[in-house]
């Protein structure tokens, strides 16, 4: 067998422009890199660890004491957070896209009997799990979520926050009001939707459980820590029921981050060799957070989307989404058909939008980390070239004179 040595890999650099991870922040990247060598019980790392449990509260907006991180992207959030659904729970999710369609197939699997999930272990079919299906470009309702509940009964409900696979914010009043009503510990996906919109979720007392990622609304890098946050009745129903696994367990995961019996204290009892690196990253991006301020920027989002928002439908798009890290579209009738095309040509020339990831094709275009005048520019030139290059008639002048008019009255408000 011949040893083959490849070239050094270099990977170029793109403009993020999909629905997440965005391009992290340059000083995130600079604590990452900066970071001394150092081993995971290094005093300012053990420091660094419990100022990040402290600023988390405050971006949740939340006295929960089991507030903290699990190491990994997203899905490492929300594996453990639906690690206290035991086989047999009853269960009502709600799913309008892509991703919380995922969640509801994980909460099958981790709901399965052992008999079903002998019998079908990629795609159980759990008799104690209801999943509403909330059709694609739709959001779900606190009516939708009120009449599931009171029907079904279940122990737990869950549903995405944001959606990105359709673009759609779904009412997590309503969910939490709905859960309160029934006596259910809701869970909530927050991926998308935490750094991004200013909430606080200890106004929603109905939501025992949330879990986020660490590359999205926080503009850090993926695979350090995602944001967790557990309310008192949730821990008592995991230490009641137990769960399987040891890595995933809120519980254990706690003790790592100084969290025991409820309690802040001095040092974390349960090991996981963590990274320096991760630490300092992932506290910059918390700390750049609350520097910025929450309401500041959700209001930033919500002027850069509308903005980008206008452009696009003054391209001839239709835009079906709600977010405001997020445009989804359809493309102009004459190039309906060609959405995969369109994205594979700008991924090429390192503009990263992206396609929905289900039925039916649409085009996702981000702004997550992209916050300024420039970008917003820039992202909109770039997605104009590429409709042109399919033959799309784009009036250059009506696009720029949207920009113009968004960017003028910003300044003048401000």
């Amino acid at each position: 067998m011949t040893l083959q040595i490849f070239p050094q890999l270099e990977i170029p650099e793109t403009l993020a422009a999909g629905p997440g991870p965005g391009n992290t922040d340059a000083r995130v990247l600079q604590a990452f890199a900066s970071a001394g060598v150092a081993d995971h019980m290094q005093g300012d790392v053990l420091r660094g660890m419990i100022e990040c449990k402290h600023m988390l509260r405050e971006i949740w907006g939340t006295e929960n004491t089991h507030t903290f991180a699990v190491a990994g992207t997203g899905w490492s959030g929300l594996d453990a957070m639906f690690s206290a659904v035991m086989p047999g729970d009853k269960v009502v999710a709600f799913s309008n896209g892509t991703f919380s369609g995922i969640d509801a197939l994980t909460l099958r699997i981790k709901a399965a009997t052992p008999a079903e999930l002998a019998a079908d272990s990629l795609n159980p079919q759990a008799a104690s799990v209801t999943v509403i299906e909330v059709p694609h470009g739709q959001s779900v309702t606190g009516e939708i979520v009120e009449a599931a509940l009171a029907e079904h009964k279940p122990k737990w409900a869950f549903m995405a926050h944001w959606e990105t696979g359709s673009g759609r914010i779904n009412d997590i009043q309503g969910f939490s009001d709905a859960c309160e009503r029934h006596g259910v510990m809701g869970l909530v996906d927050a991926v998308s939707s935490l750094g991004v919109e200013d909430f606080s979720i200890d106004d929603y007392p109905g939501v025992a459980g949330w879990a986020s990622c660490p590359q999205k609304g926080l503009c850090c890098l993926p695979l350090t820590y995602a944001p967790v946050s557990f309310r008192d009745d949730y821990i008592a129903s995991l230490r009641a029921s137990g769960a399987y696994t040891y890595v995933h367990n809120p519980i254990f995961e706690a003790r790592h981050w100084g969290i025991i019996d409820g309690a802040d204290v001095e040092k974390g009892t349960y090991h996981r060799t963590h990274s320096g690196y991760a630490v300092a990253a992932f506290h910059e991006s918390l700390r750049l957070t609350l520097q910025e301020g929450r309401a500041n920027r959700a209001e930033s989002y919500r002027m850069h989307e509308a903005a980008l928002r206008e452009a696009v439908a003054a391209m001839g798009c239709e835009v079906t989404s709600d977010m405001t890290s997020l445009v989804v579209l359809n493309l102009p009738g004459d190039l309906a058909g060609r959405e995969m095309e369109l994205v594979q040509n700008c991924r090429a020339e390192g503009f990263g939008i992206w396609p929905t990831l289900s039925a039916p094709v649409q085009i996702r275009i981000g702004i997550l980390n992209q916050l300024r005048p420039s970008a917003i520019w820039e992202i909109v030139r770039r997605f104009a070239d590429a409709m042109r290059a399919l033959g799309a008639d784009v009036d250059q002048a009506a696009v720029d004179a949207i920009l113009d008019k968004h960017y003028a009255t910003a300044v003048a408000a401000q």
